[in-house]
């Protein structure tokens, strides 16, 4: 039987499942049936975004589940993103209804701005300048916000976030809008611990979502050279101690500093690994000597992406 999942309650009320499956670069013919193994498994939270070009696969797994009788579509909790290329204020519920297309439902139980920064406005999603570099644009993330509170007022979205914001952008964010984000996802692993945009989320009601909460071992672009958070010595020293695999002490360091945390795997044996992380907690020691490995190791800069006005990593959190 399917192990339940605690959950994490919202500065609104609703509530979110604290561990989810993450689905960037899950590979288009794969997604269906690691995630119909991980809805087996017990996951019942599904990050997505329209970028990541697998919704459609995500989305005939929980039909086919639900066909099955394992779960209700009032179990599963499906986060999307609003994609850089839609903006403007009149380009987002365009970029949200692409989404619940490709899912084939009526609503998404959280809905995130994916970057503070925009490009031009469009169905492409890398627009690109002569050469080669991103045509980014200024639209502002006011805007979008506003056209994000549009789709929550018609029932698209049961939640809107953001994702990638710094601390400052959100104070503005915060500022301006009529309704306050819930989330804010972010980079977040013990190499980037994020103490400072935590707490900063938290004394405002905004819940952290960790992602690449393993180290992003699999980004397109790491080199061979960069270290691998799940081979630190100190860290296997840890997962020894607690009889526990590495990967299962840093899911479970964001759990206990009342993270979500999304990991994000293509096999099931490590969704079952994975998931396994609640018969445990780490100790207070433990936490505080894990927050010591941080050295603002942020393996998720996009760098093509700091011409944008709206950049959000040149401040210091």
């Amino acid at each position: 039987m399917a192990q339940s999942v605690p959950m994490v309650t919202l500065s609104n009320g609703n509530k979110i499942p604290m561990i989810g499956l993450g689905t960037w670069k899950a590979g288009v013919g794969t997604t269906c049936q690691i995630v119909k193994e991980a809805i087996d498994c017990g996951y019942r939270h599904f990050d997505c975004a329209l970028v990541y070009e697998n919704e459609a696969e995500v989305g005939q797994a929980i039909k086919e589940k639900i066909k099955e009788g394992v779960v209700k579509r009032e179990d599963i909790f499906i986060t999307s993103k609003l994609w850089n290329t839609y903006h403007k204020f009149e380009s987002v519920e365009r970029g949200i209804r692409k989404s619940l297309a490709n899912f084939g439902l009526d609503y998404l139980d959280l809905y995130l701005v994916h970057w503070p920064m925009a490009f031009e406005d469009g169905d492409e999603l890398f627009p690109e300048n002569p050469d080669g570099s991103r045509k980014v644009s200024d639209t502002d993330y006011l805007e979008a916000w506003r056209g994000m509170e549009g789709v929550y007022e018609k029932g698209l979205a049961k939640n809107i976030g953001i994702s990638n914001f710094n601390s400052e952008q959100i104070t503005r964010l915060i500022n301006n809008c009529k309704i306050k984000p819930v989330v804010n996802q972010v980079e977040c692993h013990p190499y980037l611990t994020q103490k400072k945009l935590s707490e900063f989320c938290k004394e405002r009601g905004i819940t952290i979502t960790a992602y690449s909460p393993l180290g992003s071992p699999n980004r397109p672009w790491a080199k061979p050279d960069e270290p691998k958070l799940l081979e630190d010595k100190k860290l296997i020293e840890i997962a020894k101690k607690y009889n526990k695999s590495p990967a299962q002490i840093v899911i479970r360091y964001q759990i206990d500093r009342g993270h979500v945390v999304i990991p994000k795997t293509a096999t099931k044996s490590r969704l079952i690994e994975n998931f396994n992380v609640f018969d445990f907690k780490l100790s207070p020691e433990d936490i505080t000597y894990i927050d010591s490995f941080d050295v603002g190791g942020r393996f998720v800069a996009l760098l093509d992406r700091a011409g944008s006005p709206n950049y959000p990593f040149n401040i210091p959190y």
